[in-house]
């Protein structure tokens, strides 16, 4: 492997007594892991499968990963790909890379094809790291990437199947005494790279720095006020930014001990909270919904949580949950190349809002001109922060997008906001969301939240769709709660008077279910590219008629 942005800086020497730290060295993800080790050993860091893993495990595995992988040839500045679920194989290798000064390229395990090539071509990877679970996605792509070499973590005793590159079994890789040459890291080198979306084209690929990281650990710290005696439960995938900076560095950072989920499972979700003493979880607005589908129970809120972080909880919603689970939601807002700027804290938080800057960031609210609005006025948010190194770095390899993104030295996040008197912000709707019909600009956000309060609503997507006169209509898409009925013809007399007519829906669909993303997201693109299906109900077919 090659070294792509390996840079000429003097050696790391260690401080001497009563000198304060260079962050630039000691602001890294092990170089807190070192720390750590120094003033605790091997105390608890996480669990998984009832398996015990402290500070020192993690150092000594994620140390046999980076002699491994320095062996084949792994440099500052490579890219490595890692296509794994949750297991505490996926920390060993992200610390170890970090401790090269490699890149982790974290991919959803979801893809296939194209989309799975891609993100693998466009930061150059030559090394793959995966499951022999996920063989049959990456053995069709290998030959149109740049993959040179494939680790493969098998189960004992699984005889591989032959791949079009080399592999080399992971037990092999790490199979050594932890030695290796170590590599100057600084605050501001890259740890990974984060994709987006891509809803509005093509993936970008945020490039993170190590400072970042930390970072989101520090913010999440102190909104939720963690401290050594919480235990994070972490079910979100680890290759999504969440459970990487929201849950295990936020652990690291705090102290506090982290439970690994291989995966979020709602069936499971209470049992593994109580006997685990879980308390605190990082959500997806999505996970709420699915959580208050099971029959509710007289020891709902008889659990040891006391704070669930996350954003996009259904405005109806939040008060039944905090009830029944008797727990306390704290909204955020965030996305992968900011992290999370807009936060409440248990000190200071007001519901139906994504809070006020967190500490180090500024937020303000713009015009399509980028002029500041007033207070109450709807806008584009903009984000920026005072302390170095704590949002991307690049879109990488697209000059292009990051000069856009960054235009006037404030990030345009494409996301609808409004700013209140007293400096909470109430987020709307994302740009490419919002609908105009006829001349009238609607949110999807506040469609959404006017269908979701109806209580037979289980949660919703309004998207446009392309009507019989070629223009935009409004259409949503919804699931019903259990036992739950709902004719069409109800629910829009339920809405009549709490929309104007200009936002009524042409197009309603119940489906069993929404399609999600791994991380609980409602998939609108999928529903935006199946459009109007036969068992879609049409308003206008029906002779529905709309108040005016």
């Amino acid at each position: 492997m090659t070294a792509s942005r390996e840079a000429a800086r003097p050696a790391a020497s260690p401080a001497a007594p009563g000198i304060v730290p260079d962050p630039a060295r000691e602001r890294t993800i092990h170089a807190l892991l070192k720390r750590r080790v120094a003033e605790h050993g091997n105390r608890e860091y996480f669990t998984f499968r009832e398996r015990v893993y402290g500070y020192e495990d993690l150092d000594r595995e994620s140390d046999r990963v980076a002699a491994g992988l320095q062996k084949l040839g792994v440099k500052k500045g490579d890219f490595v790909a890692i296509e794994m679920k949750n297991r505490p194989e996926f920390i060993f290798i992200w610390f170890g890379l970090s401790k090269l000064g490699a890149v982790e390229v974290p991919l959803n395990t979801a893809h296939r094809g194209d989309l799975l090539a891609y993100m693998i071509n466009k930061p150059e990877c030559r090394l793959l790291i995966t499951e022999s679970d996920w063989l049959d996605r990456v053995a069709p792509v290998l030959d149109d990437t740049g993959v040179e070499q494939v680790i493969v973590l098998g189960r004992e005793g699984e005889e591989l199947p032959g791949l079009s590159r080399p592999t080399l079994d992971y037990r092999a890789l790490v199979d050594n005494d932890g030695a290796y040459q170590e590599i100057d890291v600084f605050w501001s080198d890259p740890f990974a790279i984060i994709f987006t979306s891509g809803t509005t084209g093509p993936s970008k690929g945020s490039l993170m720095p190590q400072n970042y990281a930390l970072f989101m650990g520090e913010i999440c710290t102190e909104c939720a006020e963690y401290t050594e005696a919480d235990r994070l439960y972490n079910a979100l995938p680890l290759f999504h930014g969440n459970a990487q900076l929201l849950s295990t560095m936020a652990a690291l950072v705090s102290g506090a001990r982290m439970v690994l989920a291989e995966r979020f499972s709602a069936s499971r979700f209470w049992d593994d909270i109580k006997r685990h003493g879980c308390t605190e979880f990082n959500y997806i607005g999505g996970i709420l919904p699915i959580l208050l589908k099971a029959e509710p129970r007289p020891d709902d809120a008889d659990n040891p949580v006391r704070v669930m972080v996350g954003g996009g909880c259904p405005p109806d919603l939040f008060d039944l949950f905090e009830r029944r689970f008797g727990v306390v939601l704290l909204e955020g807002y965030g996305m992968s190349e900011l992290g999370l700027p807009l936060m409440n804290t248990l000190k200071h938080g007001r519901k139906g809002t994504i809070g006020r800057p967190v500490y180090g960031c500024e937020v303000k609210v713009v015009d399509d001109h980028d002029s500041e609005v007033a207070a109450g006025v709807m806008g584009e948010m903009l984000v920026r922060t005072q302390k170095p190194y704590t949002m991307l770095l690049e879109y990488y390899k697209d000059p292009q997008k990051t000069v856009e993104a960054w235009r006037d030295l404030w990030f345009h996040t494409g996301d609808y906001g409004v700013k209140d008197e007293e400096g909470y912000f109430h987020y709307k709707d994302r740009k490419k969301d919002a609908l105009r019909r006829r001349g009238e600009n609607i949110s999807s956000y506040e469609v959404e939240r006017i269908i979701n309060s109806h209580p037979a609503v289980l949660e919703s997507a309004a998207v446009p769709v392309k009507s019989p006169e070629s223009e935009d209509e409004v259409m949503v898409c919804l699931s019903l709660k259990p036992a739950a009925s709902l004719a069409p013809v109800e629910l829009m007399d339920y809405v009549q008077d709490k929309m104007a007519y200009f936002m009524m829906p042409r197009y309603l669909r119940i489906m069993e279910e929404l399609p999600h993303t791994p991380t609980a997201k409602i998939q609108k693109q999928e529903l935006r590219d199946e459009g109007v299906t036969a068992d879609t109900w049409d308003r206008e077919t029906a002779g529905y008629q709309v108040k005016r």
